[in-house]
């Protein structure tokens, strides 16, 4: 069983912060989604896929991947980096 460790992106259409201090702990495909013959919506077997768990902090998402068994990658937030620019630097 894989997983994958992040921690929830910044909503790129709003300036908000809401949310952004989880980890996630989100379960890898087994198996390619394939479309239903009748209806034709993608959809798979693996239901692994509909379960995503939240956890306060790293270090306990970590620690349920090991007490559970699940190999787990930590993909790491990367650093912010602000742009500081007056508003008068627009019509320079």
């Amino acid at each position: 069983m894989q997983a994958r460790i992040f921690q929830r992106p910044k909503n790129a259409m709003q300036s908000g912060k809401a949310l952004t201090d989880q980890w996630i702990l989100d379960f890898v495909p087994a198996e390619a989604k394939k479309p239903d013959p009748l209806m034709g919506w993608a959809g798979s077997g693996d239901t692994r896929q509909q379960v995503q768990l939240r956890f306060p902090s790293k270090e306990a998402a970590i620690a349920y991947a090991e007490k559970y068994g699940i190999d787990a990658i930590v993909h790491e937030t990367p650093p912010r980096r602000l742009k500081l620019q007056a508003y008068a630097d627009n019509f320079r």
